[in-house]
Formats: structure tokens, sequence, C-alpha cells
């Protein structure tokens, strides 16, 4: 290569490397300052601002205590359904799978919808339900099941991913040893998935925590019955702007940890592999 041409391919290369730079600055700013301006937000407020207390220890509770009932129905319900997916050749399971994981890119006021089309007074199920003189909406139930429809996905991905990625000798050896289909799940299967599960439920919590759309809509905004703490924001926002940010800084710390186990679970399970 001739020395013109090399320092043309080397101002090139240099030209290259700081637009790099700049768009991936740009995006990472774009990114990071609005945690940061929520951050500063919350702390430059007065503090003469009236905090209401009583709203944010309830929000906060039945946050807490909804998406603890949820990741119980996610594990009892999901892991069945990500072994199925993973292990069996099901007729239109592609299919099937689109449908389970549809709600991690729906709308949340169009799973709102559905959830109120299925459970709602007039609903497919909802209308018999109704008879019985049960009524699921507009109760910590619909908290529930709006934060089990948006979450769920999330686990039952990564758990069939999980799975799948064992190999199928594992299982042939031990059912050589006499060993059954519920004794090779127990003992092999959960035991070698343990932080890939993990790090998927965790991941469902944090989305079951920030759901807002499908549950005002379905659920409604009641305090002390279905306001969480992403709802609280929301009703705050026009009437105690120290409640939203604290709220908002409490959603943002619990993600924040979520997040950074769910990485840490990640890396060991990739480790370990």
């Amino acid at each position: 290569m001739k020395v013109g041409q090399k320092s043309e391919s080397t101002g090139s290369a240099r030209w290259v490397g700081w637009v790099t730079a700049v768009l991936a600055t740009l995006m990472s700013l774009f990114l990071i300052l609005p945690l940061v301006g929520l951050v500063w937000r919350a702390l430059s407020l007065p503090g003469t601002a009236v905090l209401n207390q009583s709203s944010l220890a309830s929000a906060i509770l039945l946050s807490l205590s909804t998406t603890a009932v949820s990741v119980l129905l996610i594990i009892l319900l999901g892991t069945p359904l990500a072994y199925v997916l993973a292990r069996y050749p099901l007729r239109g399971k592609q299919l099937l799978t689109v449908f389970i994981e549809l709600p991690i890119v729906m709308p949340p006021v169009v799973a709102g919808l559905g959830l109120l089309s299925v459970f709602g007074r007039r609903g497919l199920l909802g209308l018999p339900l109704a008879e019985l003189g049960i009524t699921i909406t507009f109760s910590g139930t619909a908290v529930v099941l709006a934060q089990l429809f948006v979450a769920s996905p999330f686990y039952i991905r990564a758990a069939q991913s999980r799975f799948a990625a064992l190999p199928p000798e594992f299982e042939d050896a031990a059912a050589v040893d006499g060993a059954n289909r519920w004794q090779i799940f127990r003992h092999i299967m959960l035991p070698l998935s343990r932080n890939g599960l993990l790090a998927g439920l965790i991941l469902s919590w944090a989305r079951a925590l920030g759901e807002f759309g499908a549950t005002i809509l379905f659920a409604g905004n009641l305090q002390g019955t279905t306001q969480t703490m992403p709802l609280l924001v929301y009703a705050s926002l026009e009437r105690d702007l120290r409640i939203t940010f604290i709220t908002a800084l409490i959603l943002l710390g619990l993600a924040v940890v979520a997040f950074g186990v769910t990485r840490w679970l990640t890396g060991l399970d990739a480790h370990e592999r």
C-alpha cells in the first residue's frame, strides 16, 4: 500500500471512530439523563411539600403483595408450560409461542381491554362468574391478573430457552437409571436451570411491579384496593409532586436492583455452561 493510500485509510478510520463515539455518546446521554433528572428533581423539591404517607404506604404494600402472588402464579403455571414448550414436539408450537409471548410487545391498554373482554361483567368468563356473585374487575384480583398477563411471558421465555439448552442425554441417562419424569425434572432440570429461571423470574417481577396500563383499565385506580405504585405516580402528578417523585425513586431503585441481580445471575449461568 502506498503512503498516500495508507494515510487516507487511517484518516477515514479515525473519522469513522469519532462519528461512532459521538453517536454512542448521544444515545447514552438520552438514556441516562432522564434517570439523572428524576433523581435531581426529587431531591430539589421543597421540603415543605405535603407528603401523604398513608397513600404511599398502602401503594407500596399493595404492589409488593400483588407482585408476590403474581410471581407465585408465574412459577406454578409458567414453569410447566415452559418445560412443555422446550421438550415436547407439539404441533403448532411456533404459533403457540407467538401468542404466549405477544403480551411482551402488546400495548398495555390493549392488554387491559383483552382482560376486560374475558373477565369483565360481560366478558367470556365474567358473565357466568357474575351470575355466581363473583366480580373480578376493580379488585385486587384484577391487579394480580393484569400483572400475571403482562409479566409471565418474560419468565416463560427465559425458562423455555434454558430448558431447551440442556442436552437430552441428561434426561436419557437418568431414565436409564430408573428415574421417572418428575424425578428427572426435580433433580436434574431444575437444578441445572436454577440461575436462568431466577433471572427470568426477577425480570418478570420487575415488569409486574411497573405495570400501569392494563391495571388502570382492568382494575381501576382505587387507593388501598388497586392503586399500586405506578398508579400512585399518575394519581399524584397534579396534586403532590413530592410523593410522585418519591414513589418514582422507589420504583427506579427496585428496578436497578432487579436488573443488577438479573445480570449477575445471567453471568453465573453463562459461566456454568
